[in-house]
């Protein structure tokens, strides 16, 4: 417990120093996106995830100094180097689309394709347990192709499926905030304290993100958190034999996707999940249709009040992950 908490603290304040020091090179260089969900679209900083994932990682090498000079608890820093490999090409990749620019970044099929490399680390350990229990099948034991199959499309899932559903101050950070905490938790509860440190290590670094990301934020996410903290949830699902669980929790990402395939919008535009802003700030529905779970959110918000802000929008994501974490609590654990 005390490598977890300092490594939690070491990454809470790693990040709360150097996201304004972020914040102000950013807009100095010109790395700014506009707030599409606020009216006149200000402009704010972008790619604030790197930092994130630095102060992950900082939180994490603290944890293993402290492990290897003081504390001796005998971790595996194998599979510690691993994990945070995978999420440092994630963000990598994610930070490299950010300074491409929106809409002027990676095309849509080369995303998924430029993090198939982001599973290699744990490809060549041959993380987690190839035994999975399939509904109606039972426990099926897939050998080698679990490592060579299974572990790269579940991390290239995540990794892009969590780049989805995103767009609302505070939604990316919130979303990952629950999810790494619920498998955190549930990593402590099975004696894995390394695992579940390398977790609130993440937890702590969004908190601190969070500071300067909710509404109105200051920095924006980009995709070098969202890539690397989707990868991060893929990563740890399976270091702990979690992919369940895993699941349970991504459901949010899941359904994004899945509506990311209905059918343009009028005009052969891509479908956007931003809301159409009215001047003082709340948000309609931008489409006569649902096309996106986002829009989703709008509309059955619209249902209860009158009007609908993006905090209402973001909140109302983050009380559905954690009804999906009591659930993992209540059921599975």
């Amino acid at each position: 417990m005390l490598e977890i908490i300092a490594a939690a603290v070491v990454s809470f304040l790693f990040t709360l120093f150097f996201v304004p020091k972020w914040i102000k090179k950013a807009r100095e260089v010109g790395l700014v996106g506009k707030d599409m969900n606020k009216h006149g679209n200000p402009e704010v900083a972008e790619a604030g995830g790197i930092v994130v994932i630095l102060g992950l990682l900082a939180g994490i090498l603290f944890y293993i100094f402290l492990d290897t000079f003081f504390l001796k608890t005998g971790i595996n820093e194998m599979l510690i180097f691993a994990a945070m490999l995978t999420v440092l090409l994630a963000g990598f990749l994610g930070f490299l689309d950010d300074v491409l620019g929106w809409k002027k970044g990676l095309k849509r099929w080369q995303k998924p394709v430029l993090t198939i490399p982001m599973a290699i680390p744990l490809m060549v350990i041959n993380a987690g347990q190839s035994s999975m229990n399939i509904p109606i099948f039972g426990s099926i034991d897939f050998g080698i192709i679990y490592p060579l199959v299974i572990v790269p499309i579940g991390i290239v899932c995540a990794a892009n499926g969590f780049n989805m559903l995103a767009g609302f101050n505070g939604l990316e950070a919130g979303m990952g905030t629950i999810a790494l905490g619920t498998l955190g938790t549930v990593s402590m509860l099975k004696g894995e304290f390394w695992l579940a440190g390398i977790a609130f290590a993440a937890v702590a670094s969004l908190l601190a993100f969070l500071v300067f990301n909710w509404n109105p934020a200051k920095i924006f996410p980009g995709d070098s958190l969202t890539y690397g903290i989707g990868a991060l949830i893929a990563v740890i699902a399976i270091l702990g034999n979690m992919e369940k669980i895993g699941l349970i929790l991504f459901l949010p990402f899941i359904i994004d996707a899945l509506m990311s395939l209905l059918p343009e919008a009028k005009g052969g535009r891509k479908v956007e999940a931003f809301g159409k802003v009215n001047k003082d700030n709340s948000l309609e529905m931008p489409y006569s249709r649902i096309l996106s779970f986002e829009h989703f959110g709008i509309f059955a918000l619209k249902k209860l009040k009158k009007k609908v802000y993006e905090s209402d929008v973001t909140i109302f994501f983050l009380v559905m992950e954690l009804v999906l974490s009591a659930i993992v609590f209540a059921f599975f654990i």
